[in-house]
């Protein structure tokens, strides 16, 4: 009872020291919420549409969780603002520009985060930082980061079921993410890389760590532990598909529900980890220390104050650079012509659309080529436009954006500068669609060397207008069974390798520009 007595009465005096810097604080979290909006937007609607990234909801009110549990070590805590903190702004403002003109939307979340990292440092202080670093630390979770990993996780995953199906002796003809089978074809799609599985788990081992151990060494291993078994139980969870195809005779049959089979055994995971680590667990709450050596009480609001509106000030530096670059590099151009495919293709229909993306335009023309109907989109943009709306757009007309259960593969068609075609096949619901990007003219993949040359020409100015191209069969997909979409999805293959002309009309487009250099 007299521990609780005493425990009690100090909370509510850290609490009542704390007011003034907490209302400080919550000043600069509004006004960083207000600078980054677009950043927190579309953060959101990645969680809310793509199911890798779904638990980023939990994530804040884990963080105010471990908050809580750290209660303890709270007791009799004092602010120490630190405005000189906020010049680290500068520099982190410097790095948001530079993923800004790289069209890099995780980064500039990442400098977010780090905002609100160095927006506690200097209104709370350091010793107030540091207790509760494990829960302002968890807030990066926040960021929808590791697209970039999608591809490397289907080479493991691929390499795993090859392997596996030469140790089951079952015959396979592997292609790239193509795997075939007597029994039918399997495809290592983005979905089945395992990303989704591999983030929920370093969340989930993130927390377990803080939660259960006390040293960093533990932690440490728990998380690498919850990294490395996700990678290797997808590809286990992808080999498992494959021979249940090979038992039951359909590969269809296999991979119908193979999402919810990859849940269930996730699941199984983490139940794993959560029995491997509990012998290790140091859940046990450090003594808070003597309330008499607690350091005097101190109000100082003035000094949070202070230091909220300097480091919202100087993050500022950045948006604000990148709106003055952006207002400086108004463009006019001339209107999108319809492409002339030759005489083997003739224009069913073409019209203007409203751009996708804010600062482009858009056309929208279908043609007739032999008994085959497509639909192309062209969308264009400033030659001092960054790469950020060009790949959004590219998402945008190929309609990626919300899809988990995507299959990809690229081809290259004919011409002297061969464009890299993008063919992206979804199933839910069903379509085939195929994309390309012109930057200076000429081919371009989505890789660094693009966003860094789109980045200098939004400085210097650029000659040539970058254009995205979105090519579709016109085909009820919903009236046709797998084999025929797949027989859609050749044609239009075949299509695009023997095809040289989109290529040089996308180059025509990229040239009609009135901008005055």
């Amino acid at each position: 009872m007299s521990s609780n007595t005493i425990a009690q009465p100090a909370l509510a005096e850290t609490w009542h020291d704390l007011r003034g810097p907490a209302a400080a604080l919550g000043f600069g979290l509004l006004l960083l919420g207000g600078l980054f909006q677009a950043e927190i937007e579309a953060a959101v609607r990645i969680w809310n549409t793509s199911t890798a990234y779904n638990h980023c909801f939990l994530v804040i009110p884990i963080a105010g969780y471990l908050v809580w549990d750290r209660r303890e070590a709270l007791r009799g805590l004092t602010a120490h603002p630190l405005p000189w903190a906020a010049l680290l702004a500068l520099p982190l403002a410097a790095v948001w520009l530079i993923a800004e003109r790289l069209g890099i939307m995780e980064g500039r979340q990442l400098v977010l985060i780090t905002l609100v990292q160095v927006l506690v440092l200097a209104v709370l202080g350091w010793r107030a930082w540091w207790v509760l670093s494990g829960p302002l630390l968890y807030l990066y979770f926040l960021v929808p980061f590791g697209e970039f990993m999608v591809p490397k996780l289907q080479d493991v995953t691929t390499v795993f079921v090859r392997h596996g199906l030469d140790l089951l002796q079952i015959p396979a003809y592997i292609d790239g993410y193509v795997i075939e089978i007597p029994e039918g074809t399997f495809f290592i799609a983005e979905a089945c890389a395992g990303l989704r599985f591999l983030i929920a788990s370093i969340a989930f081992g993130c927390l377990y760590a803080l939660m259960m151990y006390r040293s960093p060494g533990r932690r440490a291993a728990f998380i690498a532990v919850s990294i490395v078994i996700p990678v290797i139980a997808n590809g286990l969870r992808a080999l498992g598909i494959v021979w249940l195809g090979h038992v039951i005779g359909s590969a269809q049959a296999a991979a119908a529900d193979h999402i919810i089979y990859g849940w269930i055994f996730f699941s199984i995971v983490i139940l794993l980890l959560i029995l491997v680590g509990l012998p290790f667990r140091q859940d046990d709450h450090p003594e808070a220390p003597p309330l008499h050596d607690r350091a005097p009480v101190a109000a100082p609001l003035r000094g949070a104050l202070i230091a909220a509106l300097a480091l919202a000030l100087l993050a500022a530096a950045g948006p604000g650079t990148a709106q003055a670059i952006d207002r400086g590099a108004a463009a006019g151009q001339t209107a999108l012509r319809p492409f002339d495919l030759g005489p083997a293709c003739r224009t069913v229909s073409s019209h203007a659309e409203p751009s996708p993306i804010e600062g482009g335009q858009l056309l929208v023309q279908r043609i007739a080529c032999g008994d085959m109907t497509l639909e192309l989109r062209v969308a264009r943009f400033s030659p001092r436009s960054t790469a950020a709306p060009l790949l959004a757009a590219r998402r945008r007309l190929t309609r990626t954006e919300s899809a988990d259960e995507a299959m990809i593969a690229t081809t290259r068609g004919a011409g002297d500068a061969p464009p890299q075609w993008r063919v992206v096949q979804v199933s839910e619901p069903a379509f085939a669609i195929a994309s390309a990007l012109w930057v200076d003219g000429q081919p371009a993949g989505a890789g660094l060397a693009m966003r860094l040359r789109m980045a200098w020409h939004s400085l210097a100015g650029g000659l040539l207008s970058p254009v995205v191209v979105a090519v579709t069969p016109v085909v009820d997909w919903a009236a046709l069974d797998v084999p025929a979409q797949r027989a859609a999805v050749s044609r239009l293959t075949e299509f695009l390798q023997a095809d040289g002309t989109i290529g040089a009309q996308a180059q025509v487009a990229s040239q009609a520009t009135s901008q005055a250099q």
